[in-house]
């Protein structure tokens, strides 16, 4: 095989140290320099010197949890580094230490056999922890909802199943009512007194659904618990969108040609921009970046029998991210042309793999929005967004043109007149 980089590092990474090996191919046979190193920083420079000393610029290394990070940020400004995925330079078990690792991932990638992972520069890495912080807070906060409505599911008020929204305003009044008043206080007229709007002819099955129900001080103490904590990540939320709009100040441009897609908001925006970036030459085309956001069907076959195609595990940020925003868009009043192609390929394959199809193509309409600069305009729109003019025009052209092969073909008298 062609050897690719002739000079060249694998590195094998761990929590408190690293294992390097320089491999130089000078003739058939290359020369290996096996060295160890601490992962604190004076030690990483070290590392860093020690790889400029030998002229090699080509390091790879396993993308091993966050450790290979501290690496990378003190290498990368002289250092072509490539991150690799752990499924390509995974080694045979029963033969394999430190050692053996950094020397086998060396080996590979000394003769181009190793893929490397998009690694964005540093302000989208920046952003990028913002907007994944931010999705951890977002499930942190529907977790504490949960946990605040089931506390009074135990405590045998069935609100939940006579409202919508158990943090609407109706609902907010009601459970501050009852964790503030005894059971035995309980005034079904002012419970009534407190809903209001479309909640007012349901005041019945509201107060059906409380009656005889029974808290204890202990789970108010849990109630009050959980909706301070509830309060307090909705804090956390609104001060983390403050700090990024601070952020993609410099996205601006980008952020407004995705929200010309249906579907895609100003939030649903920013956390596309901090996975993907804004430059798309880091990926061959529009299939390629599909596939690493893990949103094409995987190729499973063997002696000509076809096994799993399922999707993979990769983008485990930007696949929600874009499910929910196809979600969007199949709902959107911009545009009918996402909610189109969701019922033709829903009716043939469900309902789940329609809507990871919608995804995958908002992202490949995401590249080439990015790709040409232009807002979302597809070859294809003027087949949904047609007039009604224009569709009766074509529909009268068919209707022509299939009076005309009839007559051609002796099949209608020519005296038949079709009626408009």
């Amino acid at each position: 095989m062609k050897v690719v980089y002739p000079v060249c590092c694998g590195v094998d990474v761990h929590k408190s140290f690293l294992v390097a090996t320089i491999i130089k191919t000078e003739g058939i046979t290359p020369k290996y320099s096996k060295k160890r190193f601490s992962t604190f920083n004076n030690s990483i420079l070290q590392f860093k010197q020690w790889l400029l000393d030998n002229h090699c610029l080509d390091v790879c290394m396993e993308s091993t949890g966050k450790y290979w990070v501290p690496i990378y940020n003190l290498l990368e400004d002289k250092i072509r580094i490539t991150v690799a995925s752990p499924k390509w330079v995974k080694a045979v078990k029963g033969n394999k230490d430190d050692n053996k690792d950094s020397k086998w991932i060396g080996d590979l990638f000394r003769l181009g056999l190793v893929p490397g992972s998009y690694i964005p520069e540093k302000p989208i890495r920046i952003l990028r922890e913002y907007t994944r912080y931010r999705s951890k807070l977002v499930a942190c906060k529907s977790s504490e909802k949960n946990r605040f409505q089931n506390s009074f599911t135990v405590c045998n008020v069935a609100l939940d199943s006579v409202v919508s929204d158990m943090f609407g305003k109706s609902a907010r009044k009601i459970t501050n009512y009852l964790m503030n008043t005894d059971t035995e206080n309980f005034n079904p007229e002012y419970c009534k007194s407190l809903l209001h709007g479309k909640m007012k002819p349901k005041e019945d099955a509201v107060v059906d659904s409380i009656q005889g129900y029974s808290i204890t001080p202990a789970q108010k103490e849990r109630m009050v618990m959980g909706r301070e904590h509830l309060e307090y990540v909705e804090t956390s939320i609104e001060n983390l969108d403050s700090k990024l709009d601070g952020l993609v100040c410099s996205y601006e441009p980008n952020i407004s040609l995705l929200c010309t897609i249906p579907g895609v908001d100003r939030q649903s925006a920013i956390s596309i921009i901090s996975e993907i970036g804004v430059d798309m030459e880091q990926f061959a085309n529009s299939k390629r970046l599909c596939c690493w956001a893990g949103l094409t069907p995987g190729n499973n076959e063997s002696a000509g029998k076809k096994k799993s195609v399922r999707i993979t595990r990769a983008g485990v940020y930007l696949k929600p991210a874009l499910v929910q925003v196809a979600h969007a868009a199949v709902k959107s009043n911009k545009s009918p042309y996402y909610a189109n192609k969701y019922e033709r390929i829903s009716k043939r394959r469900g309902k789940k793999r329609a809507i990871i199809a919608i995804a995958r193509m908002i992202l490949t309409a995401i590249y080439f929005v990015f790709k040409s600069g232009e807002v979302w305009n597809p070859s294809d729109l003027f087949k949904v967004d047609m007039s009604v003019v224009l569709q009766n025009k074509q529909k009268q052209k068919a209707i022509q043109h299939a009076y005309k092969l009839l007559i051609a073909e002796g099949l209608l008298d020519p005296a038949f007149v079709p009626v408009a």
